[in-house]
């Protein structure tokens, strides 16, 4: 059993642990693609989950979204209870109670049932999911964060795809006649060996029980995000009535009011839910605000993807599933040569990324343009694998660079809030590629097109999201300011007298340091070196 690592001290176990950080981070990895591959598993089963359990259409939306809307409402404040109460013994919790919950989903007896154990799936997933990055944070040292951040890429870009394919897979093999529910029984013993792994091997990180919940910042931050995605969600399904619009014009005085809160919190000296140093850092936001535009493209784009497959040419889910393959392998390709890059060039590799992804975009319109009546497949795998190798050069530098300045104290939060954003621009960009895609297939089909060219024309005209996704995130990454030489090792040193203690930027500087207060203005943060070499 791994030991716990306390201020100060020096032993044996601490060695032994952060000696192990990779194969902790495989398991925090594993974790993570559990809950990440669920939530696009999920869809290739609807029909059937509808069919079995007599659901309303309704009711089988509910059980995506409520999914959606309690994961992207706890990250923000359980990713502050991970500072609070340990990093590990919320990753532990949030990993047992998305286990639990998935033998709930698999054993329902009925919708309601399905719908009630999805929510609380969502909240496990919530607990756990930004522990991911805040563990990796501190864990290794500068040098090798660019590596872990590449794999954790890697994982988000695979479990995209992977979801159709798994779950397409597993409804296929009809397991001893259970039809879809292996989908979810299949996370029992994945969670099972995390849950039995994690207490082994990932370092306990202590938590500092002098940080408090910020309980008002909570509520409207939370206000803000449900009067944002419940629309999302839910317009398309009303027919998008004057209502819907109301409800997200909401979350704009919501999100002022958070802001203002947050800083009257700050002059206070109360707890804060975002401190206000990563607000005011403009790497983190700018980052932050890249990622968010980056994931309300790649969603939705799977999303229209496979209606155009399935519904517009008539594969089937398993075939729909390997169809999209070349995009993970060069996910992997590009993860594995970001890794490598270390944090050098981040700014260009991001630019790099979303231009490749542009030029994805472009020839899958080119390609789909050249179709007939029936699918050729083999036009689709250039596209799709320049799309991989575009996505896994962006996504390690982007979560290098937001998270680069935000010292361990506040990893959770810093974590919390950029996979909170993730989730708000993914929700965000679901709705509107699906309603662009679905309101060019409905017109083309009433002027008369046949179902091909009316499929062409959605998929083609939906892509043009995307593209203009990637050149917004083309033009932030310029904003994005380089770090000074050896900024981020000043900006851990400093305690809050000003004066020069070890270093807490890595997983040693955590045991060295952890009893050192940190800089009460909140104000010095600088970014690290995760994106300086």
């Amino acid at each position: 059993m791994n030991e716990a690592i306390r201020p100060g001290s020096a032993g044996t176990a601490e060695g032994r642990a952060h000696e192990r950080r990779w194969m902790a981070m495989a398991v925090l990895l594993l974790a993570s693609f559990m809950n990440m591959i669920d939530v696009t598993i999920v869809n290739v089963a609807l029909p059937s989950m509808r069919a079995d359990l007599g659901a309303t259409e309704s009711g089988i939306e509910w059980v995506v979204a409520g999914y959606i809307l309690s994961f992207a409402l706890g990250l923000l404040p359980f990713g502050r209870y991970g500072d609070i109460i340990g990093k590990k013994r919320m990753f532990m919790l949030g990993v047992g109670g998305f286990t639990l919950a998935s033998a709930v989903c698999g054993m329902a007896a009925n919708i309601e049932m399905l719908i009630a154990a999805r929510i609380i799936q969502g909240v496990g997933g919530a607990v756990m999911t930004p522990q991911v990055l805040s563990i990796a944070q501190v864990m290794f040292p500068p040098k090798e964060r660019a590596m872990a951040f590449s794999l954790f890429g890697l994982t988000a870009g695979l479990a995209s795809v992977a979801g159709p394919v798994a779950g397409g897979s597993l409804i296929h093999a009809d397991l001893f006649d259970l039809g879809w529910r292996p989908i979810f029984l299949i996370n029992l013993p994945i969670g099972a060996f995390a849950l039995w792994a994690g207490a082994r091997i990932i370092p306990d990180i202590p938590g500092n029980p002098g940080l408090r919940n910020d309980w008002g910042g909570i509520a409207l931050a939370g206000a803000a995000i449900l009067c944002l995605i419940f629309p999302l969600i839910e317009g398309r399904g009303f027919g998008w009535p004057f209502w819907i619009f109301v409800v997200m014009a909401f979350a704009l005085p919501l999100a002022a009011a958070f802001v203002w809160w947050e800083k009257r919190q700050n002059a206070t000296g109360a707890a804060e839910l975002v401190p206000l140093g990563l607000m005011a850092n403009r790497n983190f936001v700018t980052a932050s605000v890249g990622a968010m535009v980056f994931f309300s493209a790649l969603p939705g784009f799977f999303f229209v993807l496979a209606v155009f497959l399935q519904s517009g040419y008539g594969l089937d889910p398993l075939s729909s599933g390997v169809t999209t393959i070349p995009f993970p392998v060069g996910v992997l390709i590009a993860s594995l040569i970001s890794g490598r890059s270390g944090g050098k060039f981040a700014r260009s590799r991001i630019i790099l990324g979303a231009a490749s992804l542009i030029g994805s975009m472009t020839l899958l319109r080119s390609a789909v343009g050249t179709l007939g009546d029936t699918l050729d497949q083999a036009s689709l795998i250039l596209p799709l694998a320049l799309g991989g190798l575009g996505t896994g050069l962006a996504i390690s530098p982007l979560f290098q660079t937001a998270l680069a300045g935000v010292p361990p104290k506040d990893a959770g939060s810093g974590s919390g809030a950029l996979q909170s954003i993730q989730q708000i621009g993914g929700a965000f960009g679901v709705a509107i590629i699906s309603q662009i895609f679905f309101a060019v297939l409905g017109g083309s089909l009433a002027s008369g097109a046949g179902q091909h060219a009316a499929y062409r024309a959605a998929l083609s005209t939906a892509v043009l999201y995307n593209i203009a996704c990637y050149g917004v995130v083309s033009l932030l990454a310029l904003f994005l300011k380089a770090p000074r030489k050896g900024a981020g090792s000043r900006a851990g040193r400093q305690n809050d007298m000003g004066d020069a203690g070890p270093e807490v930027d890595s997983f040693d500087g955590i045991r060295a340091g952890r009893s050192r207060a940190w800089d009460a203005s909140r104000h010095r943060y600088v970014c690290g070196s995760l994106c300086e070499r």
